[in-house]
């Protein structure tokens, strides 16, 4: 006999994702037959650990909505470059009506940084960061094309190797094979 004993417990895997949903709005068109209703779905993706994207899409349901706009997301990733635990550098970015402030912040202190900019760097992974909307707009679908386009604008993170005789020569010790004037 084929019959299984008692239930087989499945796992459930993890997404490769988190995903937020930032907006969500009932939108409606109007056509001669009348007012087509639908939803609008905003939505950040991130892995935690650097790759970020956002997706906004419409669909009959709320739902399909959410589903459309998460495949949006996985097509337009970026990484997110985190150097000490925060951000490289200052970057300030305008999008439309949208302008934003990013700036790194002692470790420990957390995302200092309000509404869509704080989903955004969360779902990125930045540990401790400062930021801020400068536009008055209240816009979150602007304000997160602001955002991404700042997290753009980062300059590639370029480590330099470090010697061993370099780091030596940097004690008390000098290298016996350095000069400094010319050589005779």
């Amino acid at each position: 006999m084929d019959k299984r004993q008692g239930r087989g417990k499945f796992k459930k895997e993890k997404p490769e994702f988190d995903q937020q949903i930032v907006d969500l709005a009932r939108v409606t068109r109007v056509t001669k037959g009348g007012k087509q209703m639908s939803f609008r779905a905003c939505v950040v993706i991130g892995n935690r650990r650097g790759r970020v994207g956002y997706g906004v899409k419409k669909g009959k349901d709320v739902q399909l909505a959410v589903n459309k706009a998460v495949n949006q997301a996985k097509k337009y990733m970026i990484t997110v470059p985190i150097v000490h635990e925060t951000v490289p550098h200052r970057v300030e970015a305008k999008y439309k009506a949208g302008r934003v402030m990013i700036k790194p912040a002692p470790i420990g202190s957390g995302i200092i940084a309000g509404s869509s900019v704080r989903i955004v760097l969360e779902m990125a992974g930045v540990p401790n960061a400062a930021a801020k909307i400068l536009s008055k707009t209240n816009n979150k679908i602007t304000n997160i094309k602001a955002i991404f386009k700042a997290l753009g604008m980062f300059k590639p993170v370029r480590m330099r190797p470090v010697r061993v005789e370099n780091l030596i020569s940097r004690g008390t010790t000098r290298d016996p094979d350095f000069t400094s004037g010319p050589k005779t």
